[in-house]
């Protein structure tokens, strides 16, 4: 705090006015906030994103029975959450993926996120019969998550079943201490926290810009 103050005071004297003071100090902390934490999300990516569907669109009307170019759409869309749209595109691609682990995985999580948690289950369980480390441990956490509120229970041997497949993410021991604190396990939650700094303490520079905001979280809760 004491430190923003004074670079707060320092813009305040470059630039003489208290707004576009205010207004470079927030970029900066942006800045630096991306570069070396994570806690916020990124300005630009939507518009990459919208640019790439776009093109995809266009590349669609040209040719309807695209299926990678229409998967790679649905994608877009699971990752900005509009799962209805998502799913109207893997549907007319069935066919042609059945046999992929990714599709079964996409498709499993437009059906947790619309409720249709049977459906979904059903379809990450077949991604992981194709493929056991598709999504690198994400379908465990997707699963996780739609259990959270009905079976936390369940969500957390989901959790478990993430840290067999990837030991290193600060991101599953975070998350099971947050059901862990669900369910009124104090103790085990501020474990797992613990635990979600010392993995962040071993792991690689090179990987900590990645963990780094799960790291920063549990240090609030341990």
């Amino acid at each position: 705090m004491l430190t923003k103050f004074f670079l707060f005071s320092f813009l305040l004297y470059i630039t003489r006015s208290p707004i576009l003071a205010i207004i470079l100090l927030l970029v900066i902390l942006y800045v630096l906030d991306r570069r070396y934490v994570g806690l916020t999300p990124s300005l630009f990516k939507p518009f990459s994103r919208n640019r790439r569907i776009n093109r995809l669109k266009e590349e669609l009307r040209a040719n309807p029975h695209a299926s990678t170019s229409r998967f790679e759409l649905a994608r877009l869309y699971v990752a900005q959450k509009k799962y209805h749209e998502a799913w109207g595109h893997l549907e007319q691609i069935e066919r042609a993926m059945e046999e992929s682990a990714d599709y079964h995985f996409e498709v499993g999580v437009c059906h947790l996120k619309l409720g249709r948690i049977e459906a979904g289950e059903t379809h990450i369980f077949r991604a992981l019969e194709l493929n056991p480390r598709v999504g690198y441990g994400d379908p465990y956490l997707q699963l996780a998550e739609a259990y959270r509120t009905t079976e936390p229970e369940k969500a957390i041997a989901m959790l478990e079943q993430f840290r067999q497949v990837n030991s290193s993410s600060c991101e599953a021991y975070y998350r099971l201490g947050q059901l862990y604190e669900q369910l009124g396990r104090g103790e085990d939650a501020r474990r797992a926290y613990r635990e979600t700094l010392e993995i962040y303490r071993s792991l690689p520079k090179y990987n900590k810009r990645k963990q780094r905001r799960w790291a920063i979280l549990a240090r609030f809760k341990a």
